[in-house]
């Protein structure tokens, strides 16, 4: 007995051996594959959501809608284009007062050509949607606004001679607006007489009446909420999968940037000012660099106009470039002056077009473009009419007697032999019998008209 156990016990401990090396392979077997799987599920996840995942494009049209708009809202089409379908729409952020009508009907004109949805969302709280913004809008395949916004004012109005504004009761020009609003708004099914209010009567509405009238479809807080709520709406023939989407915020490329700065008629106009001013001082004072800026500022001006050239404009602005030129080499005691000021505040508001068809904006922003313009003319002018006071004064102050002679000065430059001295505190070109290196002094020997002859100083040794 005690051999047979002995000789079981050598089976089983010669056969768990066995047993335990073939589970333990097919185990470790078992666990390989089980990582392998879940590897390849982990690792496909996020492809499959990256793939899967919709995402919206959002493009900012705040300020005025300017030349610089609609080459945004065409680049930010051309990179959804570009990453295929991982964008469900495009979205356009509207806080606008409005802008330019030929801008305006570019960019309905590109909202309608793009396969992609566009989505029209005033936001954010508290902004406005105002004329060509309104317009926008209603050209869009969806409409929504944030609570507390307002959009409409898009009767056309111009500036008065008195500084005020007035609208345009002219036929052809509000019949026309009034059949494109209507027809953006029939194309989306939106109320059409409402949309001509906007036109005809400044119509204002805020996002709670523009639902209950039927101009835009939903009213949202926040760009996701927006897209939970349009989720599987069908624009386009495509069915919308917005659902917890990600909001991609577009950032336009650095030289749109800069345009979009450039165009903004305020900052057009100021450019175009400060231009003229800087050549009347270059002109006036040359040598000192301000004719560059003057150059520089006035091509930055055009730039951001567009290259709008009114020739009227053109000529009151040289006009009064050269009446204030001729003031300053004049005696017409400020006459010229005035004329010339003038002349370039009526031709800048004219070269800045603040008023329709240019700009379609509300009345008070177009005062405020046109205050904007005019404003910083009169600073200027203020100026100006203060240098030709100090000008005058100076030019009919009685001769004072200065002596000359035996008086030092420093040498500016090197005079070999002429060059430039600075005399009691004022520059003074001078004439040396010998030559004299800069830094060194010298003594008035004479003067000798608008010259002074001078000598170099003798050295004492004590």
């Amino acid at each position: 007995m005690t051999a047979s156990r002995s000789c079981s016990n050598r089976i089983e401990m010669t056969g768990w051996p066995g047993r335990s090396l073939r589970s333990l392979v097919f185990s470790s077997f078992l666990l390989l594959l089980t990582l392998f799987l879940f590897s390849v599920a982990f690792l496909s996840a996020p492809a499959y959501c990256a793939n899967s995942t919709a995402s919206v494009l959002a493009v900012k049209l705040d300020g005025s809608i300017t030349p610089a708009s609609d080459d945004i809202v065409l680049a930010a089409i051309d990179e959804a284009a570009s990453e295929g379908a991982n964008y469900q729409a495009l979205m356009l952020l509207l806080d606008t007062p409005g802008g330019g009508l030929a801008e305006t009907t570019t960019i309905l004109k590109l909202m309608e050509e793009t396969k992609l949805p566009v989505i029209g969302y005033v936001y954010p709280e508290g902004a406005a949607a105002w004329s060509a913004g309104t317009i926008i809008l209603q050209g869009s395949d969806v409409a929504a606004m944030a609570p507390h916004t307002i959009i409409g004012s898009a009767q056309p109005v111009k500036l008065s001679p008195l500084g005020g504004t007035e609208p345009i009761n002219d036929s052809k020009t509000t019949n026309a607006i009034v059949a494109l609003i209507e027809e953006k708004a029939r194309a989306h099914g939106r109320n059409t007489t409402a949309a001509r209010e906007f036109v005809l009567s400044n119509l204002n509405l805020n996002a709670d009446e523009a639902m209950k009238y039927g101009v835009i479809e939903f009213i949202s807080p926040k760009p996701a909420d927006l897209l939970d709520q349009i989720n599987g709406l069908k624009v386009k023939n495509t069915t919308l999968n917005t659902r917890g989407a990600e909001v991609k915020l577009f950032e336009p490329p650095l030289s749109l940037q800069f345009l979009k700065i450039l165009s903004d008629p305020t900052i057009a106009g100021l450019l175009m000012l400060v231009g003229l001013y800087a050549l009347v001082f270059g002109f006036s004072s040359p040598g000192i660099g301000a004719e560059a800026f003057g150059v520089v500022s006035l091509a930055l001006g055009l730039i951001g106009l567009g290259f709008n050239v009114n020739l009227g404009a053109v000529f009151l602005l040289l006009l009064g470039l050269g009446l204030i030129l001729a003031e300053l080499h004049s005696h017409s005691f400020g006459i010229l002056a005035v004329a010339g000021l003038i002349c370039v505040v009526a031709g800048s508001i004219l070269f800045v077009p603040t008023s329709f068809p240019q700009w379609y904006v509300p009345g008070g922003y177009q005062r405020s473009m046109a205050m904007a313009i005019i404003l910083p003319s009169l600073i200027l002018g203020i100026f100006l009419a203060f240098a030709l006071y100090k000008v005058a004064r100076a030019r009919f102050a009685p001769p004072q007697n200065i002596r000359f002679e035996g008086e030092e000065a420093e040498v500016l430059d090197r005079l070999d032999p002429e060059g430039y001295v600075l005399f009691q505190g004022e520059y003074w070109q001078a004439v040396s019998e010998d030559v004299v290196e800069k830094g060194a002094r010298v003594v008035v020997v004479a003067k000798e008209g608008a010259k002074l002859r001078v000598r170099r100083k003798a050295i004492t040794h004590q």
